[in-house]
């Protein structure tokens, strides 16, 4: 059912993301109002080393997590930076890695009902030490699990991003190449 955006406004602004209330008509003639979280986009690295896979686990407040499984990921935040060069930057920050080889996985809508964040999944593989500052205040601990655990990671984790990586990550790996 096709539609056209007719009006709309800011309803709040944050640090993270904005609030807008929208108006949309429908090809029925119908018109819906919609509260929409705008969201500059995110990253997620799945990184591993051909023996181990890099996660993080950090509190997430909103849904009352104090360790929740991650993979390496963060928000587009800087201007003119490229998604891939988000990933990279978000990997040094929160691992303390590099990688040689970079493979665009997918992207996906976090959660399409009210809000616009899309995330690009990547894989880093042939890692190396580099570290950066993020200048954040993060409280990030790096999980390093074997690859033969995957299933298990799979399991315990609860963040879309990490599943939708993760399960990615399992396809491609098991598939003939």
């Amino acid at each position: 059912m096709p539609f056209e955006r007719i009006g709309g406004e800011e309803a709040w602004s944050g640090r993270l993301f904005s609030v807008h209330v929208d108006r949309f008509r429908y090809d029925d003639g119908e018109e819906a109002e919609r509260e929409i979280a705008r969201h500059p986009g995110a990253v997620g690295v799945v990184a591993h080393d051909g023996e181990h896979l890099y996660l993080v686990r950090q509190p997430r407040e909103p849904v009352d997590d104090p360790a929740l499984l991650e993979l390496p990921a963060g928000k587009l935040d800087e201007e003119g930076e490229s998604p891939l060069d988000t990933a990279k930057r978000e990997l040094a920050e929160e691992i303390g890695k590099g990688a040689r080889e970079w493979r665009f996985l997918t992207r996906c809508f976090t959660s399409p009902g009210f809000a616009n964040e899309e995330v690009h999944l990547y894989l880093a593989t042939d890692l190396y030490d580099e570290s950066a500052d993020s200048g954040e205040e993060e409280r990030i601990e790096v999980v390093t699990l074997p690859l033969h655990d995957l299933d298990e990671a799979i399991a315990a984790c609860r963040d879309a991003k990490t599943l939708i990586g993760l399960l990615w990550f399992r396809a491609y790996e098991r598939a003939p190449h």
